[in-house]
């Protein structure tokens, strides 16, 4: 084959970016793409700030995108992504489906999220989608959206306390540690277990990490 038949086949796959700090997650996916007819990977990345960079060299047409990894979370590195380039098509991985997250990465520019467990099933087509111009997300996802829709969000402050609790710490320390008083603390804990459903600091914690308000 010659050298211009070899570059015309490249230029009509759909070229990919792959951005995920677990090897064996960017192995896997260069498998699942390997055996596609029409889909490549053209670069890869460990964290968001590789990405951006990647994305800047290669200009993908679909970025596949973990939604945690060290130095810039997937969200963010999607946000600068979009701010330079509006036209950017990503789909965000992610290990489960937290409303909350699904909702930032949205706001965030992205098209699509996927959950890594089904990566084998749905990846190649949910490429395909996103770089038809369709948004797509998992049952399980909108389901979410779907049940927690009109709730209201937690301010800034119960997430202060939220994610003190989560930590481990008892009312008197939030409290000396935020420097407010102890019944303001009791007060916060009341709005955060009355908005998440929930029937102890426990439970709330567990709604909360489920859900994506908050990580560990």
């Amino acid at each position: 084959m010659s050298a211009d038949r070899m570059m015309k086949g490249a230029e009509a796959k759909i070229r990919i970016l792959v951005a995920d700090d677990h090897p064996v997650v960017r192995e896997g996916i260069r498998g699942f793409v390997a055996v596609q007819p029409d889909i490549m990977v053209v670069a890869e990345a460990t964290n968001g700030r590789e990405a951006i960079a990647q994305f800047r060299v290669h200009r993908p047409d679909v970025t596949v995108m973990d939604l945690k990894m060290p130095e810039m979370s997937g969200i963010d590195a999607v946000s600068a992504i979009r701010a330079e380039f509006p036209d950017a098509k990503v789909i965000i991985l992610t290990t489960y489906a937290g409303d909350v997250q699904i909702l930032r990465a949205l706001k965030a520019g992205a098209q699509g999220y996927i959950l890594k467990a089904q990566l084998h099933r749905e990846l190649p087509d949910r490429i395909r989608a996103v770089y038809a111009g369709r948004k797509v997300m998992d049952p399980e996802a909108a389901a979410q959206l779907a049940e927690h829709s009109g709730e209201e969000a937690l301010t800034h402050k119960e997430l202060e306390v939220l994610r003190l609790i989560a930590a481990g710490n008892a009312n008197k320390k939030i409290a000396a540690h935020l420097a407010i008083s102890e019944e303001s603390v009791k007060s916060r804990v009341k709005n955060i277990l009355d908005k998440l459903g929930a029937r102890d600091r426990t439970h709330a914690v567990t709604a909360a990490l489920k859900r994506g308000i908050v990580d560990l």
